[in-house]
């Protein structure tokens, strides 16, 4: 699909918001009236399908209709994800949600996300009480505790789109990952592997699986099953990081040690203490080849931006090594100290695997910083993930404030990684002259440049010192390091495409000073943007980069308005982490209740 040469830098277009909001709500109906017919028996093939699906996995059909489902609305969810990501980095921004291919396949796996968690909740009709946590709705309707969760993370994802085109039309368009309503897109997705997890534990106390558990074929299924859900867990953590992955970070270097950590800590922790030996590295081995066939559609299939990502086989083996120790047996011990080696070994094969693939090193320049922020979250993360294995397995701690500061303390620590992260400064009074030399064409052209910047302003171990151009067209990335060749002066290694819809710039992130001088700017008229041409030599002031990178936001609204939208996001995404949370002690609990009738009602043998 073509993008158009100059698309709208607020909201999509009216036709666009009223067509998908005719569509939402036919399809909502749709669905509601099929819950009805179902529930009030007026259907039964959706009855009947579930006990299909019984047959082949043992498990009831409230929960192997939802696992169906949101495996395959994940995987494509992640594929539209990715694409959209190399589509924004390589053309810019959009005509609107409809305009851009990605969104379709983002959205359909949200609403099956969504279908999913409503599947678990609608389909136990006639009093069935699902799993052992069910939760009362009325007088004969209970639902699993998980597939009201999974719902709630469909719902928050799903309603990330209509508030990210009011976002638009209020901020401008935020072109980066981590806008507010994008993290709520992505977020809710992501922690809805954990919603499965939990589904499949509350299957296992159902009548079904109690009569089919002796199945060995059922019984490894299961397992793989399982298994694929914490590799799913590593892959919903990781999305956070794709910036990176893109080699287009508009965040400072030390962000990404972090996130590794805090998704590797989490759920390889958990899969090694509830699934057993050898899960943590079958949940590493199952990000690569999934996280590897996507990155092959998108950049080699679609024709898009490629990217890399972490390999997360050196933190998964570092988890297996502590589990042979006694630590396993004292879960938020293993937890704390699994988390460690995380932050520490694990980075250390991670910065050998960052230094071979991705676009720019983990320099000397961010080392320190870099342990200070992963080395707490992986431990808090190794700390949740051992929490989440124990609510599993029904024995979270009997003192449930030690539970509840776990979580809490775990994040607190992560908000301050993340406010230390966002703490970049710009220089005052610093410039760059940059010299130009004209090497392509007049229908590719491109440069090679000299750059001399304000004395003393760069130390002699920067973070990077690069030349970004980026929304060109097709794959549309470039980005190389320059090469010093004095205190002060760098030069390219390579040609560097300006023209067209190029945006280049030189970029600096020395500790905490991240800035940018821009090469060439195109015309951007619906933001009323005027072109900065490339100049055989030009001194130009260093900028925020957020100026350049997203150029089309806008600056226009009071402070206050930003602030009270960002807050509304975050109170969501926190109430999704409670949900989580809650969830999951439902369970425990339950499970502890039940180990103890089973060994009261158990018959003792005298002697």
């Amino acid at each position: 699909m073509l993008i158009a040469a100059e698309p709208a830098a607020g909201g999509a277009a009216l036709d666009q918001v009223v067509g998908l909001s005719v569509g939402a709500t036919v399809v909502t109906i749709a669905l509601l009236v099929l819950a009805w017919a179902h529930r009030t028996h007026r259907i039964e093939w959706i009855q009947r399908a579930g006990e299909r699906l019984t047959e082949r996995t043992g498990e009831p059909g409230w929960a192997a209709i939802p696992t169906l489902f949101v495996a395959s609305s994940l995987i494509i969810a992640l594929l539209g994800f990715l694409w959209d990501v190399s589509l924004h980095a390589g053309k810019g921004r959009d005509d609107g949600p409809l305009a851009n291919p990605a969104h379709y396949l983002i959205l359909y796996g949200l609403f099956a996300l969504f279908v999913a968690g409503m599947t678990a909740v609608v389909y136990p009709r006639d009093g069935e009480r699902p799993g052992i946590a069910s939760v009362r709705i009325t007088r004969r309707w209970y639902a699993p505790v998980s597939g009201i969760f999974i719902a709630a993370c469909g719902f928050y994802a799903l309603i990330g789109f209509p508030l990210d085109d009011i976002w638009h039309r209020l901020f401008g368009q935020d072109v980066t990952l981590w806008g507010p309503t994008h993290l709520m897109l992505i977020g809710g997705a992501g922690l809805s592997t954990a919603g499965i997890i939990l589904l499949h534990r509350e299957a296992e106390f159902s009548a079904d699986w109690r009569k089919n558990s002796g199945n060995t074929s059922y019984r490894t299924l299961h397992r793989l099953t399982l298994s694929m859900a914490f590799g799913g867990l590593l892959i919903g953590l990781s999305v956070f990081q794709a910036e990176f992955d893109f080699g287009i970070a508009q965040f400072r270097m030390v962000f990404a040690p972090m996130m590794i950590a805090a998704a590797a800590a989490l759920a390889l922790v958990a899969a090694r203490l509830y699934v057993g030996p050898g899960a943590a590295l079958f949940a590493a081995f199952f990000f690569v080849i999934v996280r590897g066939v996507v990155s092959f559609v998108v950049g080699d299939v679609f024709g898009q931006a490629g990217h890399v990502f972490p390999l997360y086989l050196g933190c998964a083996l570092v988890v297996e090594l502590i589990a042979l120790s006694k630590l396993k047996d004292r879960p938020l011990l293993f937890g704390a100290v699994a988390g460690l080696g995380i932050g520490t070994v694990g980075m250390v094969t991670e910065k050998l695997w960052n230094d071979a693939v991705f676009a720019f090193p983990w320099t000397s320049d961010m080392w320190l910083e870099g342990l200070a922020m992963a080395v707490p979250v992986a431990v808090g993360g190794g700390l949740c993930g051992a929490l989440f294995a124990m609510g599993l397995n029904g024995r979270l701690p009997e003192n449930r404030a030690i539970g509840r500061s776990i979580v809490v303390g775990s994040i607190l620590v992560t908000s301050l990684g993340v406010a230390n992260g966002l703490w970049a400064t710009v220089p005052e009074d610093a410039s760059a002259t940059i010299t130009t030399e004209q090497v392509g064409t007049d229908d590719e052209p491109a440069i090679m440049l000299q750059m001399t910047v304000s004395e003393g302003l760069v130390d002699d171990t920067p973070t990077w010192v690069q030349a970004t151009a980026w929304q060109g067209g097709g794959e549309g990335i470039v980005t190389q390091e320059l090469r010093r060749t004095g205190p002060d002066t760098w030069e390219s290694v390579s040609p560097i495409p300006v023209g067209g819809t190029w945006k280049t710039l030189v970029r600096v992130q020395d500790g905490r000073m991240l800035t940018a001088v821009p090469v060439f700017l195109p015309e951007d008229p619906p933001i009323g943007a005027e072109e900065l041409p490339v100049e055989a030599s030009a001194t130009r002031d260093f900028v925020p980069e957020i100026e350049i990178l997203q150029r089309e936001r806008s600056f226009d609204q009071p402070m206050w308005l930003w602030s009270v939208a960002n807050a509304v996001v975050l109170l969501c995404s926190l109430a999704i982490l409670a949900g989580i949370s809650v969830a999951v002690a439902r369970v425990s609990r339950r499970i502890a209740e039940q180990t103890d009738e089973d060994a009261e009602t158990r018959p003792t043998v005298s002697t």
